[in-house]
């Protein structure tokens, strides 16, 4: 039985039971909660969520989006599929397959324009912005460890409603078209949210330590698998706390704040990607 303490305008305390049907409705409502879906913002780098109309008590749906597998989760009993959206997708319609076997059916989806800002940059150390051809060849290295991380897929339920990771404020948004030096550069892949150096860095969701290491451009950087294809990442950290292979609980410390890697001060790069596509982080917060 599970007490609660009210206080009467009087000062008094008294004790209320907290009933069973109050406490199911808790248990349901902490139940809804877990089972949310990422915001629907189907323009480059946002995400599509397309409800399949299958009950969940037919077998899980296999959905494929060009090609590649994308995450499906429940919601109101019905699957759903979680679909990212490159940032250089242009407008018109698309669609996913669903793969099942004996089975060709198409859900479609449409792909609306965004312009994204501008932010011009300057980086005082001038091999972050021109690598010399010795920093080059670590870079690519780096680069087919990285992709084979965002690559990983396990089929598991997965967590898509995210607590913010550090405290702090959105410092550079998702998807802006960027310049370091003068010299145009890819789009901003992920948020940063500045902090002091030293800020514990939390999970948003349950996941598995997929990869840590030291990276060229991103410093010191840990990527938590979350399942189904949804990778987030972590960069400049100036601390790892957790090592690959270990499991992770929504709000575990996975490293602190710092400046290693390409900044101009301390902050964290945090990114999401979804089937192996880049996509606006602040989707999987609440509205």
């Amino acid at each position: 039985m599970y007490l609660k303490i009210l206080k009467l305008n009087s000062g008094k305390l008294i004790y209320t039971c907290l009933t069973l049907f109050s406490f199911t409705l808790l248990f349901v409502s902490q139940n809804c909660s877990a089972d949310a879906l990422p915001q629907n913002d189907t323009v480059p780098g946002g995400i599509a969520v397309i409800n399949l109309n299958i009950p969940i008590t037919q077998e899980k749906p296999i959905v494929t989006f060009k090609k590649r597998r994308v995450l499906i989760k429940e919601n109101n009993n019905l699957w759903h599929a979680v679909v990212g959206i490159s940032l250089n997708t242009k407008p018109g319609k698309y669609f996913v397959r669903l793969a099942n076997k004996g089975t060709n059916k198409k859900y479609t989806f449409s792909v609306a324009q965004k312009k994204y800002a501008t932010q011009y940059l300057t980086i005082k150390n001038k091999r972050k912005v021109n690598p010399t051809k010795k920093d080059m060849d670590r870079i690519i290295k780096e680069k087919k460890v990285i992709r084979t991380v965002l690559k990983q897929w396990h089929d598991t339920n997965v967590e898509t409603e995210f607590i913010v990771p550090v405290d702090g404020p959105f410092s550079s948004p998702f998807g802006l078209r960027r310049f370091f030096n003068k010299q145009p550069r890819r789009p901003h892949s992920g948020l940063d949210i500045a902090a002091k150096e030293g800020v514990p860095i939390h999970a948003p969701a349950a996941g598995i330590i997929a990869n840590t290491g030291n990276y060229f451009f991103n410093g010191n950087s840990v990527f938590i698998d979350h399942g189904q294809g949804l990778i987030t990442m972590y960069c400049h950290l100036s601390e790892i706390k957790l090592k690959q292979g270990q499991k992770v609980k929504q709000g575990d410390v996975i490293g602190k704040v710092g400046m290693t890697g390409r900044v101009t001060g301390p902050h964290l790069h945090w990114s999401v990607t979804l089937n192996n596509t880049s996509v606006e982080p602040t989707l999987f917060f609440k509205k």
